[in-house]
């Protein structure tokens, strides 16, 4: 079982970034693949970014590719997505999630656990 609280999110202008974290319990962690996925109202969640078990394998979303970043600190249980050049239609709840079979996919029902979302706000 594992436990992920994510954290960072908030409201930021057109241009700017924001650094989210995601915390996770368990010893299994640094076997997973991560990923962070985002839903935006009346849309439905849509993959972001994700990252294998060693972070040496990453994938992201044409939308984001080139301003958004993942990464992860096995050591810490910690995975990360810093977001750059913020636009409106990156406004949404964010959520991270774990894979335990290790993958590095974009479909959301392949993802074992998740947390509850931190609110991504960009105002023009």
């Amino acid at each position: 079982q594992v436990q992920l609280v994510e954290s960072g999110g908030g409201l930021v202008q057109v241009g700017g970034s924001l650094r989210l974290s995601c915390a996770a319990s368990g010893r299994t962690f640094s076997s997973y693949a991560m990923g962070w996925f985002r839903q935006a109202p009346g849309k439905e969640r849509e993959f972001v970014a994700a990252i294998s078990w060693s972070g040496s394998n990453t994938a992201y979303a044409s939308s984001v590719k080139g301003r958004f970043a993942i990464s992860r600190d096995n050591a810490k249980n910690m995975v990360y997505l810093q977001t750059n050049s913020l636009k409106p239609e990156d406004t949404a709840v964010y959520y991270c999630a774990a894979n335990r079979v290790g993958l590095v996919v974009p479909t959301p029902s392949r993802y074992d656990y998740w947390g509850q979302g931190t609110q991504v706000t960009v105002s023009s």
